[in-house]
């Protein structure tokens, strides 16, 4: 099974149906947090809900599309994140993350994200990774600019969010990006 040590109170890890009711009370603790941002909040009303989108987070692992993992941080789960696609044939990929709202300010998204980037370029060996985020999200758009991932656009009405659409801000890093800012770290 998968299982992305970050440090030594986070790591990434599959998702199982048992994890659903798991899963399902901290989405719903943080559901009006999360309904801000994310589109498909409303759709899930038991644990149940997960089982299919579950068995379709397996397949993708299974079939070297990526994945989309609990964040374990200190043996709870406390958010996901994952690939939401690999793209072989341009060597690129997007995340996407949510934390529920009792882990905020901890710094886990941040070492999350930063995990995901070095598995993307050493384990996958892609060129160019991005995340989109509403540009009015401002937790999450600070993830990105503080690993240093560059602002590279708007999409106008990118996303639908229950009755209005948003815009949603492009950022992207290249693998030579990321090699610099590793050779920079271990410099300093």
């Amino acid at each position: 099974m998968f299982n992305y040590v970050i440090d030594n109170e986070i790591s990434l890890r599959l998702i199982q149906k048992e994890d659903a009711e798991e899963l399902f009370n901290l989405m719903n603790r943080s559901r009006d947090y999360l309904r801000e941002w994310l589109p498909w909040v409303d759709n899930m009303t038991c644990p149940e809900d997960y089982h299919g989108i579950i068995n379709i987070w397996l397949d993708q692992f299974t079939n070297n599309d990526g994945f989309q993992a609990a964040i374990s941080y200190n043996g709870q789960i406390a958010g996901l994140a994952g690939f939401h696609a690999l793209d072989w044939q341009n060597h690129k990929t997007t995340i996407g993350y949510w934390l529920g709202e009792g882990f905020q300010g901890k710094g886990i998204m941040t070492r999350v994200v930063s995990g995901m980037l070095r598995y993307a370029f050493e384990e996958y060996g892609l060129n160019r990774v991005e995340i989109r985020c509403g540009v009015h999200n401002h937790k999450s758009r600070a993830i990105p600019e503080r690993l240093g991932l560059v602002q590279e656009g708007i999409i106008r009405d990118g996303e639908y969010l229950y009755d209005h659409f948003h815009d949603l801000v492009v950022y992207g890093i290249l693998a030579r990006e990321w090699d610099e800012r590793i050779k920079t770290q271990e410099r300093a």
